[in-house]
C-alpha cells in the first residue's frame, strides 16, 4: 500500500505500543540511519538472535521495516511504504543518533 493513510488515535497508539519497547525503538531509530542485518543487532544488543528476531518480525508484520535480500543476508531499514510512515519520522526525529553504535559494533559480520 503506498498511499498515505489518515491517522487516528487507534492507529498512533498501535504505533507507539509497538515502540513502547526499548529495543525496538532502538531499532527503528537504527534502522532510520543505516541497513542492518541480524547479526549487527545482536552484536549491538546482546542478546540472541531468536530474541532479536522476535523483534525484526513485530516490525515487519506491522510494515514499519522491510527487507532486502543479499547474497548470504537479509538486510533491515524503515519501510518508506509504511502509511504512517511520516508520523514514524516524527517519533524518532528527536531521538539521539544511534548509528555510532553500529559503526563501533560488528565491523566485518555481514562482508
Amino acid at each position: 500500500m503506498t498511499a498515505k493513510e489518515e491517522l487516528n488515535i487507534t492507529t498512533a497508539a498501535g504505533i507507539l505500543k509497538l515502540l513502547g519497547d526499548k529495543t525496538r525503538l532502538s531499532m527503528v531509530k537504527i534502522m532510520s540511519e543505516h541497513e542492518v542485518c541480524v547479526c549487527e543487532l545482536v552484536d549491538l544488543f546482546e542478546i540472541s538472535q531468536p530474541a532479536i528476531s522476535q523483534h525484526v518480525k513485530k516490525l515487519k508484520d506491522n510494515r514499519l521495516i522491510k527487507e532486502r535480500r543479499g547474497a548470504q543476508w537479509i538486510y533491515y531499514s524503515l519501510n518508506p511504504e509504511f502509511p504512517y510512515y511520516d508520523y514514524l519520522l516524527n517519533v524518532i526525529k528527536d531521538l539521539p543518533s544511534q548509528k555510532y553504535k553500529i559503526e563501533e559494533s560488528c565491523q566485518n559480520c555481514c562482508d
